[in-house]
């Protein structure tokens, strides 16, 4: 599901809502969740999981084109944990193992 996809079905499903309504509080809930992990913050929405940021150490890398060795910096990254509903949720929807798509 792409951004526009959830702003369709959520403008679909609350007839009172206009298209760009539907737009603006999307795009506004993610800036905000945006705003929150970049200060550090760390987001948890029950019963369906939580935002954090993750630090991932400075490491020696290769260069594939000449083989050289590189030093890539320590990053910070976002990192998500679903909840268990969502976990349960997404396996009870899930094909009977023969019938799984492939990906």
């Amino acid at each position: 599901m792409t951004r526009s996809d959830l702003v369709t079905r959520l403008a679909d499903r609350f007839g009172q809502l206009t298209q760009r309504d539907t737009e603006f509080a999307v795009k506004t809930i993610l800036d905000a969740m945006s705003d929150a992990l970049a200060r550090g913050h760390r987001i948890e929405i029950r019963g369906f999981g939580s935002f954090s940021i993750s630090r991932r150490p400075p490491r020696m890398g290769r260069n594939p084109r000449s083989g050289e060795k590189v030093t890539i910096p320590e990053k910070l990254v976002p990192h998500f944990k679903p909840g268990k509903a969502l976990r349960e949720s997404v396996d009870d929807h899930l094909p009977a193992h023969g019938d799984r798509p492939q990906a």
